[in-house]
């Protein structure tokens, strides 16, 4: 029975020593995957701050155009109310010229 036992120790003890050598990473290893992932995390980050710059500036040039264009339709409105208001005096004017120019018509010549 001595071989067997020792042979069972032998298995056992190299098991052991199998996973406990393949188990743990090293610091090494550790540092270099950690460096590769923090190197593509700055990228990253980099690209989304220029984005966030690029869409914050869209933004205030939307708003800036927003503004613009509420602006001019306020005018627009206004110069349309002025063009009614002048629109019925020049009608007023036109009635009094055509009121004028048939009395003239009418009146007999001596």
């Amino acid at each position: 029975m001595m071989p067997t036992l020792t042979k069972t120790a032998s298995i056992v003890l190299m098991s052991i020593g199998a996973i406990g050598l393949s188990g743990c990473a090293t610091k090494k290893f550790v540092r270099e995957q950690v460096a590769t992932v923090s190197a593509r995390v700055d990228a990253l980050d980099a690209r989304l701050q220029t984005t966030d710059r690029v869409a914050n500036t869209a933004a205030s040039d939307a708003k800036a155009a927003l503004a613009a264009a509420q602006a001019a339709s306020g005018q627009a409105q206004a110069n349309t109310q002025r063009l009614d208001q002048l629109s019925s005096r020049v009608d007023t004017i036109d009635q009094r010229v055509t009121t004028v120019e048939n009395a003239r018509v009418k009146r007999p010549r001596n």
